[in-house]
């Protein structure tokens, strides 16, 4: 119970401080608004509400986001953390009224011996969790916390910005929640309570003390625990602790999408748009403002990144933390005078302004820019909802559409695209690939009332690998006795290479014809079979933004629906040895299918040797992100070299895939390795099993 001096001087403390955080938190939101990209959604307000309790409570599932036996150690410590800090809003709410009236958890029975426990046991967690976080950050160096020397950096990042940031949270954690332990212990010397054991243990150290001693142990512990909040409040903003709020909020507030990679429209026909992209601050969407506040430092993107991972300079971590620095510079006041006012850009000079410089070269190099495979790893695995991948790509639409800065190699491309209707720049027939089958592909024309339409692709069409698959799932479907047809020569490129190498308006004139094509074959009625992951996730997702819902299914998905019907029969005498599968990024993590194609592996038969990285956790190919019509940027080693060494590396005998672009890549890989294995689609080897 303070003194009424003490009360008089805490509510002042509170008032200030609540004062000095409403002027802080007031300047964040103030850049947050500065966002010219699109506003946070604050739609279905309930539904995002329980979306960021979950992600409170749950820490973004850190724990399944682990990828390493140290990452998941660093996960459990983290809950510790979190959880504790969480708690202790009401052990700081308690002890606050505690202080102020004349209250005790004493009274409360078992509820208050509960409450006395838990407060006990969270002070430990989090006490222990924080000496093995900076002990892990400045005694081990754990090199998943460093970045490759070639990563562009902010200077203030190069200068140890991130190394003291961790520092001031770590020593106030350790004294606010150490502190308050300690006023715990001198209250349990004073009168035992076995509800706190930690606090019992500490407090054997006062054992005998007089009862003015204890009285002044447990003040000193409350005014400097509840003290060190008042005075940390307003820096709040400032430091990669805000995290803890600005997670859970990111969560709630960010774009519904379609799927975990599926990218905002732009509406080319609005005449009022005037530039397009992201390349500046301010030109992005409010969400990817607050990715910045959100970020915790921890590299998880960096780790799973098949660009980092292979040497090239993109690091996702390094991109919000370039852009946190960046708002840093304008967020922190040069008087008190500034500390009162919300961030504003200033039309008479507005390059004054850190968030008006270019990204390029401050956030992020060129090189690295050209190095996403667009594979969806850093959304997937980020605790806290940040999206560094669909940073990339709103840059990449700026530099192609408002800057017409690309790489060379993807002329060809957009070029093929504009003419051909397709990457390779081929004019032949695009049915040439079905020629060599003992039985007729039906066209929508000869087939009008079919009832799956075999989306074939520009790979399949066209490229020498894919055509063997096509010809592969048109024979199953045919085995099968399915009702299907093909476009033809009426089918032409999704654009999905156009949008991931940010040629938006080539995306937006393509998939206008290709939604008009669809519909008029009334494939909008029936079922559309893709052969490659991208065209699925394009057709089924993506084209939902210009208002066209299909069906799409992965061609995995509907052969192991044909087996689970028994309209396929495999021949016993042609199981395999032993097979490892590929998950395609567009199949997996931004589509989240997983099961499909091992169901159909496993029955035929053989056994099945999952990678280390596999499902969600799975290491791209290297061809996403346009990245296969282009030239890698330099690293110590290619995306597709290092994906194929992991998949030898099980003992498989056959490497299975389902997709194109991984097809052409894994091929490559194993014909550089000596062809040590066999690398065919799914389907591929469904067909050579079947009776």
């Amino acid at each position: 119970m303070l003194t009424l001096i003490e009360k008089i001087l805490f509510i002042l403390l509170v008032a200030a401080s609540f004062y000095a955080a409403s002027l802080t938190f007031r300047r964040m939101w103030s850049v947050v608004q500065l966002g010219q990209g699109g506003k946070l959604d604050f739609s279905q307000a309930p539904e995002r509400l329980r979306k960021g309790m979950i992600a409170l409570f749950s820490q973004g599932q850190i724990l399944r986001n682990s990828a390493t036996p140290k990452r998941k150690i660093a996960s459990l410590f983290h809950y510790g953390i979190a959880w504790g800090f969480i708690f202790y809003l009401l052990v700081n709410a308690v002890d606050v009224l505690e202080g102020l009236f004349p209250s005790n958890t004493h009274s409360m029975g078992v509820v208050g011996g509960v409450y006395r426990l838990l407060a006990d046991v969270f002070s430990m967690s989090v006490l222990v969790g924080v000496v093995y976080f900076l002990l892990r950050r400045f005694v081990a160096k754990a090199p998943e916390l460093q970045f490759n020397d070639n990563v562009l950096l902010h200077p203030k990042v190069k200068a140890g910005g991130i190394s003291r940031d961790s520092l001031i949270i770590g020593i106030f954690l350790l004294l606010h929640i150490g502190f308050r332990l300690l006023g715990a212990s001198f209250a349990v010397a004073e009168h035992a309570d076995g509800w706190q054991p930690f606090a019992s243990l500490i407090s054997n150290v006062w054992r005998g003390m007089s009862p003015m001693g204890l009285t002044v142990g447990q003040h000193v512990g409350w005014w400097v625990a509840l003290g060190l909040i008042l005075v940390f409040l307003p820096y709040f903003p400032y430091t990669k602790h805000l995290h803890l709020v600005a997670g859970p909020f990111n969560f709630a507030t960010r774009p519904e999408r379609k799927a975990l990679g599926a990218l905002e429209a732009i509406n080319f026909e609005d005449q009022s748009i005037e530039k397009f992209g992201v390349t500046t601050m301010l030109d992005m969407h409010q969400k990817h403002i607050v990715d910045p506040f959100a970020c915790i430092m921890c590299n998880r993107c960096q780790q799973v990144c098949p660009a980092y991972t292979t040497g090239k300079e993109l690091s996702p971590s390094a991109l919000e933390i370039n852009k946190r620095y960046m708002i840093w510079d304008v967020l922190r006041p040069n008087s008190w005078q500034d500390l009162t006012k919300p961030v504003v850009i200033d039309e008479a000079a507005p390059d004054v302004n850190p968030l008006s410089l270019p990204l390029m070269g401050n956030v992020i190099s060129e090189s690295a820019l050209w190095a996403c495979t667009s594979c969806g790893a850093c959304v997937d695995v980020c605790p806290v909802g940040n999206e560094p991948m669909f940073d990339i790509l709103n840059m990449r639409r700026a530099q192609v559409l408002m800057e017409s800065k690309f790489p060379d190699q993807l002329k060809a491309a957009f070029t093929g695209m504009e003419r051909s209707g397709n990457p390779w720049q081929m004019s032949e027939d695009r049915l040439n690939w079905a020629q060599s089958l003992d039985f007729k592909v039906p066209t929508v024309e000869e087939n009008p009332d079919y009832e799956v339409l075999y989306w074939v692709g520009c790979a399949g069409a066209f490229d020498p690998n894919a055509q063997a698959t096509a010809r592969a799932i048109a024979t199953v479907l045919h085995k099968a006795n399915v009702n299907f047809a093909v476009l033809g020569n009426q089918e032409t490129c999704t654009g999905d290479v156009a949008r991931r190498a940010g040629n938006e308006y080539l995306f937006f004139e393509m998939a206008k014809a290709v939604i008009e094509t669809l519909k008029g074959v009334e494939a909008d009625k029936r079922t559309i079979v893709a052969g490659c992951p991208h065209c699925l996730h394009t057709i089924g997702k993506e084209y939902q933004e210009l208002g066209a819902t299909f069906k799409v299914l992965h061609h995995t998905q509907l052969i192991n629906q044909l087996v689970g019907e028994g309209k396929l029969k495999i021949d016993a005498k042609k199981m395999l040895e032993s097979v490892t599968f590929h998950d395609p990024c567009y199949l997996g993590r931004h589509n989240n299918e997983y099961d499909a194609p091992r169901k159909v592996l496993t029955t035929l038969g053989g056994e099945q040797l999952e990678m280390p990285r596999s499902r969600n956790q799975s290491f791209c190919c290297g061809a996403g992100g346009a990245q296969v019509w282009k030239e890698e940027e330099h690293g110590k080693e290619a995306v597709n070299v290092n994906r194929f060494a992991e998949a030898k590396a099980t003992g498989a005998k056959t490497l299975a895939i389902g997709c194109p672009f991984c097809s052409r890549m894994l091929n490559d890989a194993n014909a550089a390795d000596g062809k040590s294995m066999q690398v065919k689609d799914v389907a591929e080897l469904v067909m050579e099993a079947l009776l």
